[in-house]
């Protein structure tokens, strides 16, 4: 029944919402129309994609199949064309894992002991290989960093035959020397130091299980957003994929010292040592005992992509792919409030790409344009990765990807957040389009958080494909010391409850941002010739080889 409800209301809102935007036939023969993003129809899209009616938008859930069949219902209406065959939808085939502690008794025991650990507080874990139940008895190993890079002459597994063991591991990847000022990028973050590789370090390693020790400051957030995304909600992972360990999980900087100190060790030592491409792994006394048992099932999700075609013979063979993920977290617990909005966090970016697509519709480009909603991104980029994996239009034939995630809800700004594009061509026509808005280039920071690989633009980039996350300003017009409180007054919203929409926000950065985004997608629809990468990225040889 709620299906039939949900489908009759949003076919509705579809057909009001349609009467706003301009009559593509009209537009054009008045003349070359513009493509300008209006904030009604921006805001009117963040508002309901925000709201409680869609439940937080979360995979697997309810909410986010409405979410799948309101986008698909207002591609249509902005003029999109679906983009596989007859359908705005691309299968996204996905396991979901829950953990189960109440029906499990697993645990660690260190120097003999079992180490007192609540799920949750101190640790969380759950199958990385879809499998609903795990009889453990593994020793515990500590690799570093957990990392392997030939390039850089460093391998922390040296020697290590890990299958069978539980591998510790640090987050990030080892700090630049005196020495050594650009090693792993210097100060920024390479993806050797994100989390995502390292769980997949230890698959490649053939270990039994992987558990990452979590400090605010290395994982660039707190722990009630490790909670959140393990302990509280279900997992998911891409089911045609290659498959994790047994056992993957997180535990807290505290638990970790009880850990290595009942081990005869000391953590602080053995971080020291793992800055050193000398280390080699460490054995602890300690092992990861009992069963671990988890709900598991299979699902089907969608990224949804509709495509304005070209106008040019030659060009529009090509395409430019404006991106953003549809999911947030979904519904979680059952007493207070449950659900996780994401109006940040992305419906700004969904909301965004609409009115972006309504105004592409209009005014079309020399070559093709995608707009693409991904999803699962909050579950480790899955539904872009399922993209890459298989593109709805050809990788060589795909000029670039400019990915929304968090718009700026805060006010206008007189900059630009370009970070990642430098690595290509899409550097110089980033700033050309900046310098044509009247704004300025953001600076560029140390990428410390590791922000380039965390958002789904990597996972065209990790196909060839030059790509890069569009950010907001943060030099703003009016009111500085006022939006500067504001915008650091999310840092606490972030993944929390309380991400939601506010009718009062100022949407002109959030317009702003989209404006950008579409100009800069439009110059690279106009421009002859392809994008490339910068000589030497590693990203640019991946599409260098497929040629």
């Amino acid at each position: 029944m709620h299906k039939i409800v949900s489908s009759v209301v949003l076919t509705a809102l579809a057909s009001s919402l349609a009467l706003a935007y301009p009559a593509h036939a009209a537009a054009r023969s008045a003349g070359k129309a513009q493509a300008i993003v209006k904030e009604a129809p921006l805001r009117a899209h963040l508002a309901f994609l925000a709201s409680d009616a869609l439940e937080g938008r979360g995979t697997g859930q309810r909410g986010g199949e409405l979410t799948v069949t309101y986008l698909e219902t207002q591609a249509l209406a902005a003029g999109l064309k679906p983009a596989n065959g007859g359908s705005f939808r691309q299968e996204v085939k996905i396991a979901g894992v829950r953990a189960l502690p109440q029906q499990s008794n697993v645990g660690i025991s260190a120097g003999g002991q079992a180490l007192p650990l609540t799920f949750g507080a101190d640790w969380v874990w759950g199958p990385g290989d879809a499998k609903a139940d795990h009889v453990m008895d593994n020793e515990l190993v500590f690799v570093g960093y957990g990392i392997s890079a030939p390039e850089e002459g460093w391998d922390d597994f040296k020697g290590l035959d890990a299958r069978g063991k539980v591998l510790v591991m640090l987050v990030n990847d080892p700090a630049p020397t005196a020495a050594e000022p650009n090693r792993f990028n210097g100060a920024g973050l390479t993806y050797y130091g994100r989390w995502t590789y390292k769980l997949q370090e230890a698959a490649r390693q053939g270990a039994a299980g992987v558990l990452l020790i979590h400090t605010d400051a290395s994982a660039s957030y707190g722990w009630s957003v490790v909670q959140n995304s393990w302990a509280a909600a279900e997992r998911f992972q891409l089911a045609d994929a290659d498959l994790g360990t047994g056992l993957q999980g997180w535990m807290t900087d505290a638990t970790a010292r009880k850990l290595f100190a009942a081990s005869g060790q000391d953590l602080d030592k053995l971080r020291a040592a793992a800055e050193d491409k000398s280390f080699r792994p460490v054995t602890l006394n300690a092992r990861v005992k009992g069963e671990a048992r988890a709900a598991v099932r299979s699902i089907n999700e969608y990224n949804v992509a509709g495509i304005v075609p070209g106008t040019d013979p030659k060009l529009k063979d090509e395409v430019v792919i404006y991106s953003a993920h549809w999911d947030h977290m979904g519904k979680q617990g059952t007493e207070g409030d449950t659900i996780f909005n994401g109006a940040v966090d992305n419906a700004s970016g969904t909301a965004g790409l609409l009115a972006m697509a309504q105004e592409a519709a209009r005014a079309p480009a020399k070559r093709s344009q995608m707009f693409l909603w991904v999803a699962a991104e909050e579950q480790g980029l899955l539904g872009s990765a399922a993209y890459a994996a298989k593109p709805l239009w050809p990788a060589d034939k795909t000029a670039a990807n400019l990915n929304l995630d968090s718009l700026n809800f805060v006010a206008a700004a007189k900059d630009i957040g370009v970070q990642g594009s430098e690595r290509t061509d899409l550097g110089a026509m980033a700033a050309a389009t900046a310098k044509a808005m009247g704004l300025s280039v953001a600076q560029a920071k140390p990428d410390l958080a590791g922000g380039y690989f965390r958002s789904d633009h990597f996972s065209f980039a990790k196909a060839g494909i030059p790509a890069f996350s569009v950010g907001g300003g943060s030099a703003w017009v009016t009111d500085v010391e006022a939006n500067n409180a504001k915008a650091k007054a999310y840092r606490a919203r972030y993944h929390q409850v309380n991400d939601e929409y506010d009718p009062s926000w100022d949407l002109a950065g959030m317009v702003q941002q989209a404006q950008f985004t579409l100009n800069l997608g439009r110059m690279v629809a106009d421009t002859p010739k392809m994008p490339a990468w910068k000589a030497g990225d590693a990203f640019g040889k991946v599409r260098a080889e497929k040629k």
